[in-house]
């Protein structure tokens, strides 16, 4: 088994969801890697762990979101995990850096919530985190992105995505 994997399965047996509904999401995450050996990578066409962190600015009340290229809304920070990732905290703070270009990001030790959605590839079962900016932070836009933008949290909490609202206020209600 690898560390990623191992990673995964101790994250999901340990993690303490905030409500029965994560706590359903947790165990029906749990269940998938434990019978799909390849629930880590893109390659499982039934569904895949994906890790994403919400760049959050603590101190100027505001969260950092990409214009999602293919996607075209605007989400968290966040992907497909790498083979070289060694843990679910490692790969949402490597995309986050990649996709910010923001140096310095420091993840809150445990996830903030799970949320299973439909992309292109496949579904993901995502493991969200917040990863919090360094002072003065100034974003770069990567390939992944057409854009980056600093939202207040109200703002955050009014957009269309159903997924990003509820991770900003998970993530607020953290800070």
């Amino acid at each position: 088994m690898s560390a990623l994997r191992e990673d995964a399965a101790r994250v999901l047996g340990d993690w303490a969801a905030p409500s029965t509904g994560q706590d359903a999401l947790r165990r029906e995450y749990a269940a998938h890697l434990a019978s799909h050996p390849d629930a880590m990578w893109k390659s499982c066409a039934s569904g895949h762990l994906t890790a994403s962190a919400l760049v959050v600015d603590a101190e100027g009340g505001r969260v950092l979101l990409t214009l999602h290229r293919k996607i075209g809304r605007w989400l968290q920070t966040g992907g497909h995990c790498e083979r070289e990732d060694g843990s679910l905290a490692g790969a949402a703070l490597r995309e986050a850096t990649e996709e910010s270009g923001i140096d310095g990001l420091r993840l809150l030790p445990a996830p903030v919530r799970l949320d299973r959605h439909d992309t292109p590839c496949a579904t993901h079962l995502d493991v969200q985190y917040a990863a919090l900016a360094p002072a003065g932070a100034t974003p770069v836009i990567s390939e992944e992105s057409t854009d980056l933008r600093w939202f207040d949290f109200a703002e955050a909490e009014r957009l269309p995505d159903h997924s990003v609202r509820r991770l900003v206020a998970g993530a607020r209600g953290l800070l």
